[in-house]
């Protein structure tokens, strides 16, 4: 009896993360896209995961678009008076 191989295993291993990583990929496409539509999504973005927010103004900045983060920062304070 000839001794078995790693290959079916590492096939099947390499097609779950390559799967992984495609999901990864589009939800963080999903969040992008739901906090660059949606100030109010911003919002709760900024009260639960602030650090998560802060990657997004800093990625539109390093893409050249600016004023994301100071209309959303006057839209909140004028929102809260």
């Amino acid at each position: 009896m000839p001794p078995k191989t790693m290959e079916p295993l590492a096939k099947r291993l390499m097609k779950g993360v390559i799967v992984l990583e495609v999901l990864g990929v589009l939800g963080a496409y999903g969040l992008f896209h739901m906090m660059n539509s949606s100030r109010d999504f911003r919002n709760t973005m900024n009260r639960r995961f602030p650090s998560v927010l802060e990657v997004y103004y800093k990625s539109n900045e390093w893409a050249g678009i600016y004023g994301i983060r100071e209309g959303d920062h006057e839209a909140w304070s004028t929102k809260q008076d």
